[in-house]
């Protein structure tokens, strides 16, 4: 399947399992429905299974979102406990849409509270409490982290009753937008299958002495020798060091929740001729989350000047990494320099990023997937340095591919019945049903927002109203569109009638006979209650014993 067919399956309002192999573009596939909801005004909650994911989206943890925190069970107190808490409240109930990345690294216990607790919240007994539920991942890379002697069929998430019960539409990206060398495409293929050839074999083993570009990024399966070649590196540099802090802000609980999650650290240590790595995407400034180089000066503000590997020079000037609730209110921000020292990372800080070269040494691979993650981080052999490896590091989980080989034929079978025409009625409906917006100018000016950074707010919906009149429909045309009552409308009239007052409402207008009992009743209770004083329509009713009703007052005290 690819990239279009679907987003348009995304956007009908389906639940949909979007997964492919690495670098088939599921993160630009998920950020295009992304700006698509934003600019319809329709509430969607971004989350991943990770921190390390989450900041990719600018969303939030799960975990964090849900309430279940590091939970693997609830009770029915706990969840009334969670139910008190606003916050949760707020932003679980308004939610439309909910997003999951990386949802293989999410356990089955967790994903299955995830359900219950929004199947509580909204009181409503489907799956995930009704709304749709987007998830994103790849079962072949790094799998949830389970309890001791938990075999992997009782961590994912596919494998629990409300997989099944999301009722999932499989979109299985093909299109290949990574690597640019076929043969390591292949064994990549291999090892997706199960099957890896001995002429790959041959491949990689031969692969050590490959690389003739500058010193390339080494990934290790452990923290500890990251950290140890880093270290060394940067006190090996003569020179003065220069510490760039973080700024941050907002609720302090997500902040020291996206300070773990975030590459770019709390202090970042640099010196001149250090070798860094971006840590954010930023297309506009030229770089991207993996773009290597190193530091040749500073500016005149202080920030490091990087010279990339490919010769382009790049300012790096601190980047934001912010969590919003669906309204848009910060809920925290983190500000830094979008730098990390990158002589070697791990394998799993490198996932959602694309390495031009690595140095890798995968002989202490402990968990199937790490390999496969690593070796899908780099765009071809050329580009590939490979101390060693050992079985594990070929290996995918028995189960894993039992099941990528199902999702690749139910992706067909979606793809087989595809009807464009069909899916955009059903996308139209669902806006309509998430009650978001559909006029194409205020999409527009939306779409424009949202790419210079600003804050998309909900326009008004009396102002709603005002476009449908003066396009010229009728009270019978509004209140059959908008699904409002004849009252609600003609409140929206009476607030359109004081901030616009140039807006022909005559076609709104009751008879004479009726307004002129509506008026003569007003002013009878000006009379008795003293002008300036609130009139309610009771009265008014009251006065008049029925014979007009609670929507033609309100109709004719717009022309009053």
């Amino acid at each position: 399947m690819n990239q279009d067919q679907a987003l348009a399956i995304l956007k009908s309002g389906d639940n949909v399992f979007l997964t492919g192999s690495a670098g088939t573009g599921k993160t630009y596939v998920l950020n295009k429905y992304i700006q698509y909801l934003k600019a319809r005004k329709v509430p969607v909650s971004i989350t991943a299974s990770t921190g390390i994911a989450a900041t990719h989206l600018q969303g939030t943890t799960i975990h964090a979102w849900s309430g279940i925190g590091i939970k693997d069970s609830l009770s029915l107190r706990n969840l009334r406990d969670l139910k008190e808490k606003k916050y949760l409240k707020k932003h679980i109930e308004k939610t439309k849409v909910l997003i999951i990345d990386e949802i293989s690294m999410l356990h089955k216990k967790q994903f299955d509270l995830v359900n219950e607790v929004l199947q509580f919240f909204r009181e409503n007994e489907k799956a995930f409490g009704g709304i749709q539920v987007i998830l994103c991942g790849d079962f072949f890379q790094l799998p949830p982290i389970g309890t001791s002697g938990e075999i992997n069929r009782d961590k994912f998430c596919f494998m629990s009753q409300s997989w099944l019960n999301a009722n999932l539409s499989i979109c299985y990206l093909t299109d290949q937008y990574r690597q640019t060398d076929s043969e390591l495409n292949d064994i990549l293929n291999e090892i997706r299958q199960g099957e890896v050839s001995e002429r790959s074999v041959a491949l990689l083993q031969s692969s050590k002495n490959t690389i003739d570009s500058e010193e390339p990024t080494r990934l290790y399966t452990h923290n500890i020798d990251v950290d140890r070649i880093n270290t060394a590196h940067i006190t090996e540099i003569k020179g003065r060091k220069k510490l760039f802090k973080a700024k941050v802000k907002g609720n302090l609980k997500l902040a020291e929740s996206i300070k773990r999650s975030i590459m770019a650290p709390a202090t970042l240590e640099l010196k001149k001729d250090a070798k860094v790595m971006f840590v954010k995407n930023n297309y506009e400034k030229g770089y991207l989350n993996g773009s290597l180089g190193k530091v040749i000066r500073y500016n005149d503000e202080g920030y490091p000047v990087i010279k990339l590997n490919n010769g382009h020079e790049i300012t790096a000037e601190p980047e934001d990494w912010r969590i919003e609730d669906e309204t848009g209110k910060l809920l925290v921000s983190y500000v830094q320099v979008p730098l990390r020292l990158a002589w070697a990372i791990t394998v799993h800080k490198s996932q959602g990023m694309t390495l031009d070269s690595a140095v890798m040494d995968l002989s202490k691979t402990f968990e199937k997937g790490q390999g496969y993650v690593a070796l899908s981080r780099i765009k071809g052999l050329s580009g590939l340095q490979l101390n060693g490896f050992n079985s594990t590091a070929l290996e995918v989980d028995g189960l894993a591919l039992k099941a990528d080989l199902r999702f690749q034929e139910l992706s067909s079978e979606v793809e087989e019945s595809i009807e464009l025409e069909d899916l955009e009625i059903k996308a139209r409906n669902f806006i309509k049903k998430s009650g978001g917006v559909s006029d194409k100018d205020e999409i527009r000016e939306n779409r424009k927002n949202l790419e210079k950074g600003k804050k998309v707010t909900k326009k008004s919906t009396y102002l709603i109203t005002k476009q449908l009149i003066d396009k010229g429909h009728s009270l019978e045309d509004i209140v059959i569109e908008r699904d409002l009552t004849i009252g609600t409308v003609a409140t929206h009239l009476i607030k359109i009638a004081s901030l616009y007052p140039k807006t022909d409402l005559s076609n709104f207008k009751p008879d004479t006979k009726t307004l002129n009992k509506v008026k003569k009743a007003r002013n009878q209770l000006i009379k008795e209650i003293g002008p300036g004083e609130r009139i309610s329509l009771k009265p008014i009713f009251d006065i008049l014993k029925g014979e007009v009703t609670y929507d033609q007052i309100k109709m004719a005290l717009v022309f009053i």
